[in-house]
């Protein structure tokens, strides 16, 4: 099967993968094609599988990239995703092979990408990047792992940035803080805010709007990142039901 990259003399046309046969996401995809769009001058690139399918990947120079990191000279993965019977077949090593040689061709020293320390919904296993050469440069409470590829010996070691490891908002009730990245995210806070009424909470949202904010932000996982009460909570993009659920046992908690 060949593969497409996204630019931007297709992209009005083509899928974007992430948020495929979700139609009420529509205008949320929109949304992301704009961000990528905006995006590509600074480096972007979204290649995916020529298929109708949750095939691709996402990266850009660290420099630019929408989370608070440290790699110059790196290139960072935003996302890399295989779903259905397209996992297994070899797929996502393809995408970080060309990846890879996108990077060594623009002189760059290594990949980054986050990781968490075990399975969870949004982030890549960290096992599958071991295998592939990565290894853990940075970690950040309460399950954030920086992995890193480097090529040469010299190179910089990247890290999360220091001061937001461990970092807490002064909101009271639910804070999300999230951007145009991921559909699901722009699709979902509207139904995510009719919950919180319900139960009485507080509830306020933060779209980062720029890579500056982006770089800043008090979650590492800037494409959603959700906050009770000054506390990180989840980076999970969640549906209603567990939303709820959710909401329930921290006001039992609290």
């Amino acid at each position: 099967m060949s593969y497409i990259q996204i630019t931007k003399n297709n992209i009005e046309n083509e899928h974007i993968c992430c948020a495929l046969g979700a139609k009420q996401y529509d205008k949320a995809v929109l949304e992301k094609k704009q961000w990528l769009t905006d995006r590509m001058d600074e480096g972007l690139v979204f290649y995916r599988l020529n298929e109708r399918a949750k095939v691709f990947i996402e990266y850009i120079p660290a420099e630019m990239a929408w989370v608070p990191i440290q790699a110059p000279n790196y290139m960072y993965i935003n996302c890399l995703w295989v779903s259905g019977k397209y996992k297994e077949n070899g797929y996502a090593k393809q995408l970080i092979d060309y990846c890879k040689e996108d990077a060594i061709s623009r002189d760059m020293d290594g990949i980054v990408h986050i990781t968490g320390k075990k399975k969870l919904p949004y982030l890549s296993d960290n096992r599958f990047f071991e295998h592939l050469g990565f290894e853990v440069v940075d970690q950040a409470e309460p399950y954030f792992q920086l992995m890193a590829l480097k090529w040469h010996d010299y190179a910089v070691e990247p890290s999360f940035k220091t001061q937001l490891k461990i970092s807490n908002v002064n909101n009271e009730g639910i804070a999300i803080y999230y951007t145009a990245q991921c559909p699901f995210a722009v699709g979902i806070v509207d139904e995510l805010k009719k919950v919180a009424e319900n139960h009485k909470v507080p509830f306020k949202t933060h779209r980062i709007t720029t890579t500056e904010q982006a770089q800043n932000a008090p979650t590492l996982w800037t494409t959603f990142g959700l906050f009770y009460n000054g506390k990180f909570i989840t980076h999970e993009i969640m549906s209603p039901n567990k939303f709820d659920k959710l909401l329930s046992k921290l006001q039992i908690e609290q």
